[in-house]
């Protein structure tokens, strides 16, 4: 990567897992980091490990909670005062089920268990915080007609098994499918990136009794999130990239092709029988 396409990444869920993975592949291409987490002991132990490991100061830990939007409007203030500005914005953290029982993704959770109280903290984190994020950058990447706004979704399967998160992460694909359409032509750009399965990360608890051997490692998430955060990816608007797909071995636009296509379910458009005018 040239030296002009070093910026400034957020990353939500930066203190551990997919987050972590994703910013020691960013670091590799220069960039600066703010590791969002709602647990700030943990994003500061991080961002000092990754700090020692890169040999300078690229990255911050940040505590903030995303669905506070004061917070998060906070947080993307307080990394602008440390690095400048910030360009790219990966919207990783998550709340699932294990938060609620740890053998959630096992056993999932009733329609009993589903209270409002329940059901709103999946919307809280997941829906809303991404959206609060999004609203805090935007102002500052239209401005300089540059920005990135990648979204960690999940696989259409889990959107299907799992409520609420898959109701949540559904919601998520919807939006970015909707919110690149209309951030074109502004220089932001708007992506899907999943892993494609299981991912080995703390947020899949030993009662999920899922075999860590078979599950997919959270650094397939760091090439897709590499080439988005570049200026190679500067036309790429309202895509899905799954990273168990991107094979880091083939030509870049081989591996585009095989992990990419559109965001949303845009065939379902076509299903569509009548449209007002």
């Amino acid at each position: 990567m040239a030296k002009g396409d070093t910026r400034v990444a957020i990353i939500t869920g930066g203190a551990g897992g997919i987050g972590t993975a994703m910013a020691r592949r960013m670091l590799v291409d220069g960039h600066r980091l703010a590791l969002l987490d709602i647990d700030g002991d943990a994003a500061a132990r991080v961002a000092d490990t990754l700090n020692h490991e890169v040999g300078s100061n690229s990255v911050l830990g940040v505590a903030g909670d995303v669905s506070d939007p004061g917070q998060c409007d906070q947080a993307v203030s307080t990394v602008s005062d440390a690095f400048g500005q910030v360009d790219i914005l990966v919207n990783n953290a998550g709340f699932g089920a294990c938060h609620i029982r740890p053998d959630g993704e096992k056993n999932l959770l009733t329609l009993e268990e589903l209270t409002p109280e329940v059901w709103g903290q999946f919307f809280a984190t997941n829906i809303n915080g991404a959206l609060h994020m999004i609203r805090a950058v935007l102002p500052g990447m239209k401005a300089r007609g540059w920005g990135r706004i990648i979204n960690v979704t999940t696989s259409f399967f889990t959107m299907l098994r799992s409520m609420p998160y898959g109701a949540t992460k559904a919601a998520l694909e919807a939006g970015s499918a909707a919110w690149a359409k209309e951030l074109d032509g502004t220089g932001v750009t708007v992506n899907v990136v999943v892993p494609g399965g299981p991912t080995d990360t703390p947020f899949l608890k030993p009662e999920s009794e899922m075999d860590p051997a078979k599950m997919l490692k959270p650094e397939v998430m760091g090439p897709p999130i590499a080439w988005l955060s570049s200026d190679a990816a500067s036309n790429v608007t309202g895509q899905r990239f799954i990273g168990g797909l991107w094979d880091p071995a083939k030509p870049e636009a081989e591996a585009i092709a095989a992990a990419g296509s559109a965001a949303g379910w845009p065939d379902l458009a076509a299903a569509t029988v009548i449209w007002p005018d």
